[in-house]
């Protein structure tokens, strides 16, 4: 247990953090959003941070790549916290998929993924190998796909490229805001299971934001459930499955055959 009373659990051996949330709190217009959030993200894991509408879980991810910084406590990207990061510097070396894509209409879908690598000046042969190969890692075929534009993809297809996007620079960190909470059902699961394939080949450290309790315990090494602010559980699947939380409760109810 934490100093909050939260249930936490550890793996035997530590891994180098990843990121740190040390005493966070979030307030705008006297209404708190997070409060006091101590959270840490080891390398190589992907949390999950669920909660309902309004609960700061969005917040709490914005935080990371500084579009939005505590009102009080600090956050700390790769131990030094994001008031002292160069923003873009920072913001470049962290993959962000959000559920709307935020592709560029008037580029193709080759120029979204390669965009971040362009502005790090990597060379061009390099750029076209990473952009090829990660549309094959995402089920896009490059020959088919790479010249298209965005309007001219299926919703699911666009989640795809964005996640590409992400990637192409080769972070260390990715940020997920609900990403596929935009798409039928069926595209859905198959973006799931794409998700967790990469998690598997690539060992990137990632947020996962959502409001579906199956995703959560599908995609996530660990669930932080936040409750109006306050993060009230910390687990992983197996143990937020088993969970006494009323919070937790609450959303494992959804899983239960109507």
């Amino acid at each position: 247990m934490d100093r909050q009373g939260v249930a936490i659990c550890r793996d035997s051996v530590d891994r180098p953090l990843a990121l740190e949330y040390r005493d966070v709190s979030y307030a705008i217009g006297g209404r708190t959003i997070l409060d006091r959030l101590d959270l840490k993200i080891e390398e190589g894991e992907t949390l999950v941070l669920l909660g309902r509408s309004g609960s700061g879980k969005t917040t709490a991810l914005k935080m990371v790549n500084g579009l939005i910084f505590p009102t009080s406590g600090q956050m700390l990207v790769n131990g030094k916290p994001t008031t002292e990061w160069d923003l873009i510097r920072l913001r470049r070396s962290i993959g962000y998929v959000i559920q709307d894509v935020g592709l560029f209409p008037h580029f193709t879908v080759r120029q979204n993924v390669n965009l971040v690598p362009k502005l790090e000046h990597w060379e061009q042969a390099k750029i076209d190998a990473r952009t090829d190969d990660l549309l094959t890692k995402v089920g896009l075929s490059a020959s088919e796909h790479a010249d298209r534009y965005p309007r001219q993809l299926s919703g699911g297809q666009r989640q795809r490229v964005g996640v590409a996007r992400a990637l192409a620079a080769d972070p260390k960190l990715l940020l997920f805001d609900e990403p596929f909470g935009a798409v039928d059902p069926v595209t859905r699961l198959e973006l799931q299971k794409q998700f967790l394939s990469l998690r598997q080949s690539l060992g990137k450290t990632s947020i996962f934001v959502t409001h579906d309790v199956r995703e959560a315990l599908s995609l996530g090494t660990r669930i932080g459930l936040l409750h109006q602010g306050k993060l009230v559980q910390l687990a992983t699947p197996a143990e937020f499955r088993k969970s006494t939380n009323e919070e937790a409760r609450a959303f494992l109810a959804c899983l239960e055959d109507v």
